[in-house]
């Protein structure tokens, strides 16, 4: 007799719930029946690519990058790296290490480009290295004053180390007080509205890793005296992988991929309660009033939502407060085409109509609310319908969805954020040719209120043997996208061997070493 498939239901459509479909479906596809519940309309979670008008808004920005081998060997299966010339690669007559056999991107569009990392700061009205690099550019920049009190300030850091309580102090033990005035502080207060002394150091030390003035030393140290590294700091990569059409072009593939193997994807079946009886989760009844029963939960909405849903009046009073008060930043980005920018490529990167070569800039003036912009004609030459006239840039907001950037109107926001660039002398309002608005609620899970509590809920969750949570919301952690796809594939192994101890689970993306070595 024909055993019964068991029943994997997997909330959301992002990194880590496709991930953990794919693995399933592709290793015991005999075994497991499995069901991705989507709540909206698109595939990819933040990770998705929008469409507008034929230019292509990739939110926040994904660089396909990763230290974990699994990760790699799986984005190279869904999406090999190109070898071929991609558009801009020909035009600009720029030789790169292509992938031998890999596909030609001028012919086919299933395929991974080879990408430069730039990031910069834009600060004073100048360009800054991110990080902060040890160039004449650098110093020249910030001046002698500032030089001099920003070396004598880390020097007494790292003599004086601070307890590491608050990720203020985090970025004071790696940077001194000078640049960490200069460059954090501000910032980190723009991104989650509160002072980085508010903010738990754990932030930090998933986000920044192993950069620091230290490891910005050694690296330039290596560069001068041609000496190769076998490790590589995350932030300090000079090339990564891209999808052609961006981040959601690649998890469609894989959801093309999931249902070609016999998993079902449903869209706009958002989760509203979860029913479950002696430390078991039984079934989930969606928006829609239909009800799925399974044998195995896997769950990447949000920690607060997933509570809520479970609610009932048997819970722990306390693990439902530490839920309701997790705090979270929501997102809003523009979409600004462009007849041009008026800051100027000074660097000896190529680029098409020589435009400046960043994939994002970081926005530091303190007297403007925006965080980031991209440009998009870096990430990808077919991210923009017309490459050779127009520039594509996306310019980036965090806030909460109570404030008053979230109550703005489309037509009132668009106009606020374009005002802030020409306040910044990087356009002129003529030459703007059209816009867009995307809003993403809870993107970024933050790391104040109840968050120092997150192990009790953790502990309550880890009580659910069939439960497993997964991805940046499911875990509250701001991880990278390999971190989640990671998570993802932890748990099709806890569920394969049948192990329910989740300690792993939680702790990936929170050994040193992994950030910090390869």
């Amino acid at each position: 007799m024909k055993k019964e498939k068991e029943k994997v239901i997997i909330i959301g459509a992002g990194p880590s719930g496709l991930a953990a479909g794919y693995k399933l479906l592709k290793n015991n596809k005999n075994e497991y029946d499995v069901t991705i519940l989507e709540a909206t309309d698109d595939i990819g979670g933040i990770s998705k690519t929008v469409k507008y008008k034929g230019n292509r808004i990739d939110i926040g920005g994904h660089r396909f990058f990763t230290k974990s081998d699994e990760v790699q060997q799986f984005w190279n299966e869904v999406m090999p790296l190109q070898g071929k010339p991609a558009y801009d690669d020909k035009k600009l007559h720029i030789d790169k290490k292509f992938v031998k056999g890999g596909p030609d991107p001028e012919k086919n569009d299933n395929v991974m480009l080879i990408r430069n990392r730039v990031s910069r700061i834009y600060y004073l009205k100048k360009f800054f290295d991110y990080p902060i690099s040890l160039k004449f550019q650098t110093f020249k920049n910030m001046g002698l004053g500032n030089t001099i009190i920003s070396g004598f300030s880390y020097i007494k850091s790292c003599i004086f180390k601070k307890k590491e309580d608050s990720l203020e102090n985090f970025y004071i033990n790696r940077f001194g007080r000078k640049l960490y005035n200069m460059f954090f502080e501000k910032y980190t207060e723009k991104l989650w509205g509160r002072h980085p002394n508010e903010i738990d150091a754990s932030w930090g030390a998933q986000r920044v890793k192993g950069v620091s003035i230290k490891a910005v030393l050694v690296d330039a140290f290596k560069k001068v005296f041609h000496i190769k590294s076998k490790k590589v700091e995350t932030s300090l990569i000079e090339h990564f992988s891209y999808p052609k059409y961006g981040p959601g072009h690649f998890y469609e593939t894989v959801a093309n991929c999931i249902e070609k193997m016999g998993g079902k994807i449903l869209k706009n079946y958002t989760v509203t309660k979860i029913n479950y009886e002696k430390g078991k989760i039984i079934s989930v009844e969606c928006s829609n009033g239909k009800v799925l029963e399974g044998d195995y939960f896997l769950s990447s909405m949000p920690l607060k939502d997933l509570i809520e849903s479970m609610d009932n009046k048997k819970m722990n009073s306390d693990i439902k407060r530490i839920a309701i008060n997790l705090p979270y930043r929501d997102f809003i980005t523009v979409g600004v085409l462009l007849k041009k920018i008026k800051l100027k490529n000074e660097t000896n990167i190529k680029t098409l109509n020589n435009i400046i070569p960043d994939n994002w800039v970081y926005v530091q003036d303190p007297d403007v609310r925006m965080c980031r912009f991209q440009v998009f004609n870096n990430w990808s030459p077919y991210m923009v319908k017309d490459i050779d006239k127009y520039v594509w840039i996306g310019l980036e907001y965090v806030c909460h969805e109570d404030d008053d950037l979230w109550a703005k109107s489309e037509s009132e926001f668009k106009k606020f954020a374009i005002n802030e660039l020409i306040s910044m002398n990087i356009i002129d309002k003529e030459d703007v040719i059209d816009s867009c608005m995307e809003k993403v609620k809870k993107a970024y899970p933050a790391y104040f209120d109840t968050y120092n509590e997150i192990d009790k809920l953790i502990d309550y969750l880890n009580g659910f043997n069939n439960l497993f949570c997964i991805g940046r919301n499911g875990q509250h952690r701001y991880n990278n996208m390999d971190h989640s796809i990671l998570t993802g594939f932890v748990a099709v192994d806890k569920i394969v061997n049948k192990d329910f101890d989740k300690t792993y689970l939680w702790n990936v993306n929170t050994e040193k070493e992994y950030h910090e070595s390869k």
